[in-house]
């Protein structure tokens, strides 16, 4: 069956090509969180970022660094949010 029969359904790498340009909350396999807009990514799902604002929860609390951009490997991510302005403060 081929994917273009249907046109309402979307393959996860054309979701991430829409983002490209727009913010995005990525929730990664560890216990950090970032937002960023997305400048570009490849087949791996490694993304380059800029302002960047990433949320960390320590045993201190919550903590947040601000980055201009990043590379970001995608093997460590959980999830992606696109639009979104990350965790709730």
């Amino acid at each position: 069956m081929s994917v273009a029969a249907n046109p309402s359904s979307i393959l996860p790498l054309e979701l991430v090509d829409k983002c490209i340009g727009s913010r995005i909350h990525i929730i990664m396999k560890s216990d950090k969180e970032i937002v960023g807009t997305l400048l570009g990514f490849d087949d791996f799902v490694n993304m380059v970022l800029e302002d960047v604002t990433e949320f960390e929860n320590t045993s201190e609390g919550r903590r947040v660094t601000k980055l201009d951009q990043i590379l970001l490997n995608g093997n460590n991510i959980a999830m992606l949010v696109p639009g979104s302005e990350g965790p709730e403060v």
